[in-house]
């Protein structure tokens, strides 16, 4: 019984808020046995200050923070995880976790990030392990911001990105090229139409690679090639709004020589056209898609507009020669008028080119005019 209340008594100090706290900020609650400080759903404009240095689990969530820079986290060198998500943040200025030297674990999920600065994610001694960045792009052109921000950081240590919900619609070029320890990336419930050469460059260690959610309708050669080059990476593919016509062929050949590969194979269908739905890309392989023989109509209806074309060329040839038989006299008659003419005016100038070049003549031309 004594030790049932010595347990409850020990409960609430642990958990005692942060009025009662010392050394805790206002409106948050802290516990020094845990570690941990929890600013939860408070309505906090900023990272509050004073926050007690033996944190390690640091939770400012679902608050009204706009910004977070270099100033928001100072003397919590002890800090290994740091969830900042729901706090509408629409700007990490550079150096901003600089000072968390024992961070491994970043979730800046469900915010409106707009401006995100080219070092805003350097973090000393290449400590951070997940990254969290899903639901937190506010627009298409935040991406470009993040790209530039994943090449000028230190995250060679990273293991695990998460940029799931964030309707992109396409990955710059070598995003990823300077995570080369990355062992997860969520891609899930975006916008990608397509995966270009050099998409998933740098990242040899990959383990798992979600891409479902997404609006492909099928994957080129190329882009199948890219995953190729993924070779330890367990791929899941589902829930795309995959299109079974012609240019399935490539996506079907791969995926069906690639299976092991695919941990939700089975679970990739056909979504249009209606008449295939809900099929398995790994059935359509045996399906009568009719490409070969569109292929071949298309190069018969070439050939035959090539032969109906030298025909028609053949005839207006023949008529062109006949006309010319038919006025054949009418013809003859005006090349000779043609060269008598040409006859004429040539000794015209023949003869004016002897006057002007004779000064006898000349003179006499001259005093015949008078």
């Amino acid at each position: 019984m004594i030790r049932a209340l010595l347990r409850v008594a020990l409960g609430a100090v642990l958990l005692r808020p942060a009025a009662a706290a010392a050394g805790c900020p206002l409106r948050c609650e802290c516990s020094e046995a845990a570690l941990t400080v929890k600013c939860v759903s408070k309505d906090l404009q900023g990272v509050p200050t004073g926050i007690p240095g033996y944190t390690r689990n640091l939770f400012i969530t679902g608050n009204q923070i706009g910004r977070v820079g270099p100033e928001s986290f100072r003397g919590l060198e002890n800090v290994t995880t740091l969830a900042l998500s729901n706090n509408r943040i629409t700007e990490i200025q550079s150096q901003t976790f600089s000072s968390l030297r024992s961070l491994r674990s970043l979730d800046l999920s469900s915010n409106q990030l707009v401006l995100v600065h080219p070092e805003a994610f350097s973090v000393p001694s290449r400590t951070l392990r997940e990254l969290n960045l899903s639901r937190s792009l506010y627009n298409h052109s935040s991406v470009s911001d993040l790209a530039t921000s994943l090449r000028w950081s230190t995250l060679a240590g990273l293991q695990g990105l998460d940029l799931s919900g964030n309707g992109l619609v396409y990955l710059p070029d070598r995003i990823f090229s300077h995570l080369s320890s990355l062992r997860r990336l969520q891609l899930a419930n975006n916008s990608l139409v397509a995966i270009h050469k050099g998409t998933f460059s740098g990242l040899d260690l990959l383990e798992e690679l979600d891409l479902t959610v997404n609006s492909f309708k099928t994957l080129t050669a190329g882009a199948l090639q890219e995953l190729d080059g993924l070779p330890r990476a367990r791929l899941q593919m589902s829930l795309n709004p995959y299109t079974c016509a012609c240019g399935i062929e490539p996506l079907v050949s791969w995926l069906n020589a690639s299976r092991a590969r695919v941990a939700d194979s089975e679970r990739l269908v056909c979504v249009f056209p209606a008449g295939l739905r809900n099929t398995s890309l790994l059935g359509v392989a045996d399906l009568p898609l009719g490409c070969h023989q569109a292929e071949e109509g298309a190069d018969l209806a070439l050939q035959t507009s090539y032969v109906f074309l030298g025909l028609v060329l053949g005839f207006v040839g023949l008529m062109f020669l006949f006309v010319l038989y038919l006025n054949r006299k009418g013809i003859k008659k005006r090349v000779y008028d043609m060269r008598d003419a040409c006859r004429e005016v040539w000794e015209g100038y023949h003869y004016r080119y002897e006057i002007d070049s004779d000064p006898r003549l000349s003179q006499v031309s001259t005093t015949a005019d008078m």
